[in-house]
């Protein structure tokens, strides 16, 4: 589903991705993680052209999403986002942040775009929140409406980019409980993500970055249980406390 050959981007003098070359398969769930500073957002952003590579090339579907000419907005209609920081329009209800893009970007009627988030809604366990405005709802509420909106497009991939890092950790259960259900209907997924308890019971791999290298990938049980590298073993004894 997603193929990444050797990616590089910079800012300035600042080599952000060195020479990344990665693969994600239909159905995958890939967890990229690593230290502050080591490229997994860079990386993410660059799947759906929130940042633009300096060479390299990355296909999702079989489609080339940095050529000229590529139209971004339908790109990014079949790639859902999901931000840190939420990004719901505070000014629109919980139902119309979940039907803006559908009835803007494909087209849909106000009722087939109503209907379907009403049921996406009721899946991240919000029906009762639709006229609700983002103000009004834990951070946990707003992560999941952000991610039933993403969900709202149909979209082939799911990328999140530290969905659960501006959270209270009373919350960040519901959000993950959230993307395991996405997991069990098959949804391809790319988590960038520091909860390695996540990781570890629903990623089919784990990335370790740093750098902006990718410098150790394997499955759970391998990155976790016998991680090869000085700096992966460095990082996860942090993280695990």
């Amino acid at each position: 589903m997603i193929v990444l050959d050797k990616v590089n981007k910079y800012y300035g003098d600042y080599h952000a991705l060195v020479d990344v070359t990665e693969r994600v398969d239909d159905n995958e769930v890939l967890v990229v993680c690593g230290p502050s500073g080591s490229g997994k957002s860079t990386l993410i952003r660059t799947l759906n052209r929130l940042e633009e590579i300096d060479s390299g090339r990355i296909e999702i579907d079989g489609r080339d999403i940095h050529a000229r000419g590529l139209d971004v907005n339908a790109l990014r209609a079949g790639i859902g986002f999901v931000f840190q920081s939420f990004n719901l329009f505070p000014h629109l209800t919980v139902l119309e942040n979940c039907t803006l893009a559908p009835v803007k970007l494909k087209r849909a009627t106000k009722g087939e775009a109503r209907d379907y988030a009403m049921r996406l809604l009721e899946r991240v366990g919000l029906g009762h929140k639709a006229d609700a405005y983002p103000g009004e709802l834990s951070g946990g509420q707003q992560q999941r409406v952000a991610i039933a909106r993403s969900l709202a497009l149909d979209p082939k991939v799911m990328l999140f980019d530290e969905p659960t890092s501006a959270l209270d950790p009373e919350l960040v259960g519901s959000v993950l409980k959230v993307m395991k259900d996405l997991k069990s209907k098959g949804m391809t997924m790319v988590v960038v993500s520091h909860e390695m308890g996540f990781a570890r019971e629903t990623a089919d791999r784990v990335v370790f970055m740093d750098g902006g290298v990718v410098v150790e990938e394997g499955t759970p049980d391998e990155l976790f249980g016998n991680p090869k590298a000085d700096r992966t073993r460095a990082f996860l004894s942090r993280v695990s406390g």
